[in-house]
């Protein structure tokens, strides 16, 4: 076993060599499925994986694997590493465009199922970053608490107090606090659309001046996502999971720190699975929703085809279809990701629209 993880990860590794043809050889050699897209499982190289996986979906395209090698944006962030919050992984970076007048924000979630990934990966995939600059977008990549560190109802909370701490510094950092969206893959994309969903944080009189601000969003970009972040949900949206994808017996009520599943029918737990449905607080007046899962349909065939199935992003225009917002449901591309974003920031070059106001 050991020697053929040796030789899967020396595979995978030579997807970073700059021939193309050899490139495209390695990646359908290891694209054991044939689904265009590089697992977990058939990559095996977690580090890797995050190198190559520009878009934090837990997936690497082919055209991933071709331009890794020489991706990264020259620009470096206006502020690194600031803190937001009190965790040491409470930290952003940010990018300060140029503007004449305060401009709009949009803010980069990674992925990595709640358990790894960091802010980086929007270095690895700048051509997001790089379009926001060239219009006059401020752009933002934050990090969060991860699943061993806070449950997902906090750490969810910790991307809106990023988003709060962003308006918190408008006048420092020249950002209009009515124009700020959010997106991301994976977990980074559930996070968005929470954020688009939720009511808003803000505690008027609150203390901390950061918690004072809103965290409502202009919009939010989904790729790769879930659906809702109750649970026991998912089997009625993808159909049942399978033990053998379960990371542990007590993942579900573990996602929320609970000792067991009857945690989950008390009246906290019944609370707090309602406060991360995204599906439940998706109403008419929040942040209009751009979601793409490209995956194939059918019966889930692994955890991650499972988690990023396209029943999730169906659910999610469902939903949005039936309060009345807007969601723009796309199926094989996420070009179209910039595009509505500055759309609803009312960016430069965006055409007709209008930003939220939060």
């Amino acid at each position: 076993m050991k020697a053929q993880l040796t030789r899967a990860a020396l595979a995978a590794a030579a997807l970073l060599l700059p021939v193309a043809q050899e490139a495209e050889e390695r990646f359908r050699r290891l694209d054991r499925d044939g689904d265009g897209r590089l697992s977990a499982e058939e990559l095996r190289n977690p580090a890797l994986l995050r190198r190559l996986d520009r878009d934090g979906d837990g997936f690497v395209t082919l055209a991933e694997a071709r331009t890794a090698g020489n991706s990264g944006v020259g620009t470096a962030p206006t502020h690194e590493n600031v803190p937001y919050g009190r965790h040491e992984r409470n930290v952003l970076d940010f990018w300060k465009a140029k503007a004449e007048g305060p401009a709009p924000v949009v803010v980069f979630i990674h992925g990595g199922g709640f358990v790894g990934g960091d802010k980086s990966q929007a270095r690895r995939a700048p051509d997001v970053l790089k379009a926001c600059l060239d219009a006059g977008v401020h752009f933002a990549a934050i990090n969060y608490r991860f699943r061993r560190h806070a449950p997902i109802q906090e750490i969810l909370r910790d991307a809106g107090r990023a988003i709060q701490f962003l308006r918190f510094k408008a006048a420092d950092w020249n950002v209009d606090r009515r124009r700020i969206a959010a997106y991301g893959g994976s977990a980074g994309a559930g996070t968005s659309l929470w954020l688009g969903s939720h009511d808003d944080l803000a505690n008027p009189a609150a203390e901390d001046p950061v918690l004072r601000k809103s965290s409502r969003l202009s919009a939010a970009g989904c790729l790769s996502t879930q659906a809702t972040y109750d649970l026991t949900r998912w089997e009625a949206i993808v159909g049942p999971m399978r033990p053998q994808w379960l990371e542990s017996p007590d993942e579900i009520p573990a996602f929320y720190h609970f000792r067991s599943t009857k945690d989950l029918e008390t009246p906290e737990g019944k609370r707090i699975l309602a406060d991360c449905d995204m599906l439940g607080l998706l109403s008419k007046d929040d942040a209009p929703v751009f979601v793409c899962n490209p995956q194939p349909g059918g019966e889930p065939n692994n955890r991650g085809h499972y988690l990023h199935h396209p029943n999730h992003a169906l659910a999610i225009k469902k939903r949005c279809d039936e309060v009345g917002l807007e969601c723009v449901l796309e199926t094989q591309s996420r070009e179209r990701l910039t595009a509505f974003l500055f759309r609803h920031l009312a960016a430069r070059g965006a055409g007709p629209g209008s930003g939220r106001n939060p």
